[in-house]
Order: structure tokens, then C-alpha cells, then sequence
């Protein structure tokens, strides 16, 4: 029975983890969208996540096993991928106007702003 907690206990951890890599990866994904492919701009917003996970792993305590390397890289580029979708429909839409910066984004959209 206790071995059965504490398996619970470190999957929740674990999806708990790859949830907030996944929300965190999000605002990095809509700026990455909006700027040159390989500039200084794109190399960072990939590399800044990559150092918050990387602090988030050892606060957590969730550790560095292998089993958790491939949930958090799907999780990561899920989450890059799904930011850079963003803008791309932020930047169709007519309502609209995409800037790099997804906060911003939802702000304007939600209140009626525009540049």
C-alpha cells in the first residue's frame, strides 16, 4: 500500500512538472514565432526555458531519472510548438494583432486594444 503511494506521489509529481514546462514553454513559443529564424532573439527564447526547467526539476526534487527525460522534452516542445500556433492565429486574426508577446496579446484581444 505504501509503495503504491509513493509511485502515485512521484507520477503526479512528474505530470505536475510536465504541466508547468508545458504552460512555462508557451509565452517562449509565441516570442520565438515573431523573430528571425537563428538570430540572437530565437537562440534565446529556446535556451532561457531550457535553464527554468532545468531549475525546476531540482526544486522540485523530481530528479534527473531517465524515465522522466522524454515526458519533459515532449512537454517542452509541445509547449514551444503550441506558443508558436498562437501567434500564427493571433497574427490571422482580424481582431487581433500579433506582437511578440503573448501577455500582451491576450490583453489587447481581451479589452479591445489595438496598436
Amino acid at each position: 500500500m505504501l509503495k503504491n503511494l509513493i509511485y502515485f506521489y512521484s507520477v503526479m509529481k512528474l505530470a505536475l512538472i510536465s504541466f508547468i514546462t508545458f504552460i512555462l514553454n508557451l509565452p517562449f513559443g509565441y516570442w520565438r514565432a515573431n523573430v528571425r529564424k537563428f538570430s540572437l532573439q530565437w537562440v534565446l527564447a529556446i535556451h532561457i526555458p531550457v535553464l527554468l526547467v532545468i531549475l525546476e526539476r531540482i526544486f522540485s526534487g523530481l530528479g534527473f531519472a531517465f524515465i522522466t527525460y522524454p515526458i519533459l522534452i515532449g512537454s517542452f516542445f509541445l509547449g514551444q510548438y503550441i506558443g508558436g500556433r498562437l501567434h500564427n492565429f493571433y497574427k490571422k486574426s482580424n481582431n487581433c494583432l500579433g506582437s511578440s508577446c503573448l501577455v500582451m496579446d491576450i490583453y489587447r484581444c481581451c479589452f479591445g486594444l489595438q496598436k
